[in-house]
């Protein structure tokens, strides 16, 4: 077992932050790239959103992919491979001229992000976390992809201003490759129980896939990442279109925020740093108190502030109080929903068992980005799009409710008895 007085920032969790920020600052930025890749050739907003699409569906095949590959070969070597694809993926976008080009080569982008990010480097950073610790670990190592939004983002909108979007692409390949200097860092030691090392991976598979729990967990991921995918990809372009003007002589003009398409960039910037805190806290909470009702609120607390965005009219206040709130929700779930993964079935597959359940989530956001493309075709706008993810929400607050709690190792071992 793990010992307790295992300090918290340990070697792993630090170089696990290191390369979480770079993988998500890239990530997060594909947004800003809507509106300048549909321009130059002409593409309905359907085809780039189609690439982020099938980026997202990518990532969500990839992560139990990975999860595995770590668990067989090591952590290190998936999170090569995940640099490699990654990296391979960005370069062959910038040269790419057709929207069937671009929706190709995000296969490798989703499937770089899947080796670099939540599901390998959070199941590292749980196997080298004490169990007081690794509600917390987890939430810092989720904050660090926050952070890497915060920057994402704008730094995308600044180098788009220096130059052309295929030499942004290269540029973050470079980066991402740099981020492999931190590999040094990830040697986790073995955490697992005896059972748990005993336990086949087919075994526990079986387990978790009879357990209606599992099940629930895999349903309320879905919501988290079409609303999550929806608004990186398309809130640039919605702010920058359905958003009131921005007042000349206010607060966000003195501050050199003057467009409403300089607006979309902050907002992801604003929801990456509120998502620090709310991350943080979601780790704090989730030691103290039941994680299925932090959440449940969690989710509800989303709806809500979604529902009231698109109800009242979109002003450049409305878009920063909207991106602070929704950017405490963020995150939030992933520590949450990683930790309860681990809590019922073990630290030895939370891999693979926790990149199953990402997939889900990557679902969602396939829907969400592609359905944003499609409708805004449709209709010329956001809304229809947006009341569906009001509607999903509203679905994943309801289904964690009935999830049991218990390791699954007790639940079993009291049916018998």
């Amino acid at each position: 077992m793990s010992d307790t007085r295992t300090p918290l920032f340990t070697p792993v969790l630090i170089g696990g932050c290191l390369i979480m920020l770079i993988s998500f600052s890239i990530r997060a930025s594909f947004g800003v790239f809507q509106i300048p890749i549909a321009t130059e050739f002409n593409w309905p907003r359907a085809e780039f959103s189609m690439a982020i699409a099938i980026q997202n569906l990518a990532w969500g095949f990839g992560q139990p992919i990975f999860g595995a590959i770590a668990e067989r070969m090591g952590d290190r070597k998936a999170i090569i491979l995940g640099a490699l694809a990654y990296a391979a993926g960005l370069v062959l976008s910038s040269i790419a001229v057709t929207p069937e080009g671009h929706q190709f080569y995000e296969i490798l982008v989703g499937f770089g992000i899947a080796g670099t990010g939540f599901g390998v480097i959070l199941a590292v950073v749980g196997r080298a976390s004490s169990d007081k610790n690794r509600s917390m670990s987890l939430a810092i190592a989720t904050a660090a992809g926050s952070a890497g939004q915060v920057f994402g983002a704008p730094l995308a909108e600044w180098l788009l201003s220096t130059m052309s979007w295929q030499n942004v692409f290269v540029l973050f390949a470079a980066a991402i490759l740099l981020s492999l200097f931190a590999l040094p860092l990830m040697r986790t030691p073995q955490t697992a129980s005896k059972a748990e090392l005993e336990e086949s991976l087919g075994a526990i598979l079986g387990k978790a896939f009879r357990d209606p729990s599992y099940t629930l967990i895999f349903l309320g991921f879905f919501s988290c990442g079409y609303q999550l995918a929806f608004i990186t990809a398309h809130f640039p372009a919605l702010i920058t279109e359905m958003c009131g003007a921005i007042d000349p002589s206010g607060t966000l003009a003195s501050i050199g925020v003057t467009s409403t398409s300089a607006l979309g960039a902050i907002s992801i910037s604003l929801i990456g740093l509120a998502n620090i805190g709310g991350t943080l806290m979601a780790g704090y909470l989730g030691n103290r108190y039941s994680k299925r009702y932090l959440l449940a609120g969690i989710y509800v607390a989303r709806t809500i502030a979604a529902a009231a965005f698109i109800f009242f009219p979109i002003t450049p206040t409305s878009v920063i109080v909207f991106s602070v709130v929704m950017g405490a929700l963020w995150l939030a779930t992933v520590p949450l929903t990683s930790g309860l993964v681990a809590h019922i079935y073990g630290l030895r597959y939370m891999g693979t068992l926790y990149g199953i359940v990402f997939f889900s989530h990557q679902l969602g956001a396939f829907l969400g980005v592609w359905l944003g493309g499609r409708l805004y075709d449709i209709y010329g706008n956001y809304t229809a799009v947006w009341w569906v993810g009001v509607g999903v929400g509203a679905f994943s607050a309801i289904v964690h409710l009935p999830i049991k709690e218990v390791p699954l190792g007790q639940r079993i071992a009291k049916a018998i008895a």
